[in-house]
């Protein structure tokens, strides 16, 4: 660092002081200087507006590593989903005209209709765990790009791919956990909800008192199930960024999170209503061209004779607005996907900037690369090189020596620092 731009000793006077370097008298007395941002975050407690701002700034900044990652992990989920789709059909192709169309009069024979439900249930199974893997692999996308961004630092897609690959199963053993955590009371609620109704069911007299049950059990359970996962919100940026387990995880988010979740709460809230908000605008005229693409389509089928097949034309417009609708939707679920999860790290960061002193650490780091790796880089002048794993140090003690100090995990007792030499340029000396 080679300015003091507003962490010095209390009392000093900053660059914007009256009569002060570069600096000039101001009506109501004297301004705090800005805080430090060799990044696209402020290093300072973070408000409301701070994080909207700088989740914008780093969408902004990095979407092309964003993206590219989002666009791979996309495409290979849609082609195994795919090639899982194709075995299914391929496996059960003998039993399908038998199930769907039977002679007449008769039901499906079981020897046609369970190989059609095993495969049918495997396919959903295999399916709903290759979506999860791949929503693990976009969630941990985000943190990893969020660790250069707080710096300012550059990052390619190789770099961000790797990182986010090797943290997956950790994010994936987070997120499962956390939906277990929190669904668990409003499954509680239906399982002791459906027997209740099978009983009123099927009784000689049914009972309307079933079905006011239902809501009675959901609204406190659905309060518990919102609290619990604000609690662990945190935890898929602590498995990357602290390179942490999935049960410690869900421990560092409860505790970052412990009196603060009403705040928490509330901006996630809003950085939820952002998202969907850009994500429908963005999805909006992909939607109006698919549609009006369209319109050819639906006036050429109601004028054409009946049995007559589908005309070249008519091709052309159903491909057209399909694929109209599957960019449109796509691009604003990448959107949403990746401004929610860098809306809750930035959470993260905040949280230990006040309760960990991460601001302070993060400068220390930056003034004690400076020496070798030149000026720290600003938003607008990026260098030219990323430096590999960065604020692994910082961010994590996953990695580190015993006797290296870390902010990682504040509980554990820390070595005192060595003091500093009274040398530094940016310290203000007293009079």
């Amino acid at each position: 660092m080679t300015q003091n731009t507003g962490w010095g000793s209390t009392g000093a006077h900053g660059p914007g002081w009256p009569g002060g370097p570069g600096g000039a008298p101001q009506w109501g007395g004297w301004a705090p200087p800005p805080p430090p941002q060799p990044g696209t975050v402020p290093l300072k407690p973070l408000g409301l507006g701070d994080v909207v701002s700088a989740t914008f700034a780093t969408f902004g900044r990095y979407w092309k590593q964003l993206a590219g990652v989002m666009l791979a992990v996309l495409g290979l989920c849609l082609l195994v989903m795919a090639l899982l789709a194709g075995v299914a059909v391929a496996a059960v192709y003998d039993h399908i005209e038998p199930v769907f169309d039977p002679p007449y009069g008769q039901d499906p024979a079981a020897e046609h209709l369970t190989p059609f439900i095993v495969a049918g249930v495997t396919l959903f199974v295999l399916l709903f765990a290759v979506g999860l893997l791949s929503m693990a692999m976009l969630t941990a996308v985000c943190p990893a790009v969020l660790q250069q961004a707080v710096l300012g630092r550059p990052t390619t897609f190789r770099a961000t791919w790797r990182t986010a690959l090797r943290r997956t199963p950790s994010v994936l053993g987070a997120l499962v956990l956390t939906g277990l955590i929190a669904g668990a009371p409003v499954l509680a609620a239906m399982a002791v909800w459906i027997p209740v109704m099978v009983v009123s069911v099927s009784g000689d007299d049914p009972s309307p008192a079933a079905l006011v049950l239902l809501p009675v059990l959901l609204l406190p359970t659905i309060a518990v199930s919102v609290w619990l996962g604000t609690r662990l919100s945190l935890a898929p940026a602590v498995a990357v960024m602290e390179k942490a387990t999935p049960v410690t995880s869900l421990r560092r988010s409860a505790a970052l999170v412990k009196g603060d979740w009403w705040r928490i709460f509330g901006i996630t809230l809003v950085g939820g209503m952002i998202a969907m908000s850009i994500a429908y605008m963005i999805q909006m005229p992909f939607q109006l061209v698919g549609t009006f693409g369209m319109i050819p389509l639906m006036a050429e089928a109601g004028e054409g004779a009946e049995g007559a097949g589908p005309s070249t034309g008519m091709i052309v417009a159903l491909v057209f607005g399909i694929l109209c609708l599957m960019v449109g939707g796509g691009v604003s679920q990448m959107f949403q996907i990746g401004y929610t999860q860098l809306f809750s790290n930035l959470l993260y960061v905040d949280q230990r900037i006040r309760r960990e002193n991460l601001a302070q650490a993060l400068l220390a780091e930056l003034a004690a690369q400076a020496p070798t790796a030149g000026p720290v880089p600003t938003p607008s002048e990026p260098p030219s090189e990323p430096p590999a794993d960065t604020l692994a140090h910082t961010l994590t003690d996953a990695d580190a020596d015993a006797d290296a100090p870390t902010v990682a995990h504040p509980d554990r007792p820390q070595p005192r620092p060595e003091p500093e030499p009274d040398t530094l340029p940016d310290r203000p000396k007293d009079d």
